[in-house]
């Protein structure tokens, strides 16, 4: 297709947009971040090397971007300001957002994607960043998209934003929900026979909230923390057995795999570096879910202009 030359990917972490780009068939041909630990993790995974830049200095970035030969690009600035689990109160990482979008509206690629926690939609930084994007001539199409509805087995909820430059907002829309599932993938759907429990122990943000869920069921958001049962810990109303029938946590690998990463994806580091990067990390599927819209839409805009 000769709208997809290659992709970029900016604040790349661990890879989860790359790897989902690359399974729907867009090839990735650089990728920069500033977390030297995610970096390590990437580059044990991925052909191409992802380089250490940092992305707040736009003028440099801008210029280091511009000796890839790519019309997309891709990338999830840092989410934690805007995140439900944080204070949600806007810091100095909201900002790359806004940087994110200055480098968009510098190199003017056909067509990028920023993906973010679904809180961001209502932040101060979107909005300063998507007058800038708008400014550069893209028609945006803005969705938070549940990746149980879209090929993972996890109750997460994201902010997607596809700008195509020189096109009208929302055309992308029916491409994606054209694929949205009328029903949620659980657990046991996307592990089959290959996990070995039938409830499982997440610990919650308080006692409030229940802590055992089953397998027959979307998981709920992976979090960066995988804490062991606690002997105290006091049950809840909505957890559908005691802690004492079976119950226990999910493993490093099986946490990977509910945002799926491939089994075979190394993962370096310590095991509290892991599980933070696994918990920030995008769903693979839900990546590789946006990516065949996009690819979609391509296809057939590259058709009427035969």
């Amino acid at each position: 297709m000769k709208e997809m030359r290659g992709a970029i990917d900016l604040f790349c972490g661990v890879g989860g947009l790359s790897l989902g780009f690359e399974q729907a068939g867009i090839p990735i041909v650089a990728s920069f971040d500033n977390w030297e630990r995610a970096l390590d993790i990437y580059n044990a995974n991925f052909a191409h090397k992802a380089v250490k830049l940092d992305l707040s200095d736009v003028p440099t970035a801008v210029v280091e971007l511009k000796k890839y030969p790519a019309n997309m690009i891709i990338g999830g600035p840092p989410c934690q300001d805007f995140s439900h689990a944080g204070k949600r109160t806007e810091k100095e990482r909201a900002e790359l957002t806004k940087c994110f979008a200055e480098i968009v509206a510098v190199l003017k690629p056909s067509i990028f994607v920023m993906e973010n926690v679904d809180r961001i939609i209502k932040s101060n930084a979107w909005e300063a960043a998507k007058k800038i994007l708008k400014s550069g001539g893209y028609g945006l199409t803005e969705k938070i998209l549940d990746a149980s509805y879209c090929g993972c087995p996890q109750i997460r909820k994201r902010f997607f934003c596809v700008g195509l430059l020189d096109k009208a907002d929302n055309v992308l829309w029916p491409y994606i929900e054209k694929n949205i599932s009328d029903k949620q993938m659980s657990v046991r759907d996307y592990f089959g026979k290959s996990i070995d429990t039938i409830y499982y122990y997440r610990h919650p943000r308080n006692y409030c909230r229940r802590a055992i869920y089953s397998i027959d069921e979307a998981s709920p958001t992976i979090r960066g923390v995988n804490r062991p049962i606690p002997k105290g810990y006091p049950g809840h109303p909505n957890d559908p057995v005691n802690v004492t029938e079976g119950v226990r946590p999910l493993t490093t690998l099986e946490r990977s795999q509910i945002q799926t990463f491939p089994k075979k994806f190394i993962w370096e580091g310590s095991k509290t570096d892991i599980e933070q990067m696994i918990g920030n990390a995008v769903p693979v599927n839900l990546a590789k879910f946006v990516a065949k819209a996009i690819i979609d839409y391509c296809q057939i805009e590259e058709a009427n202009n035969e």
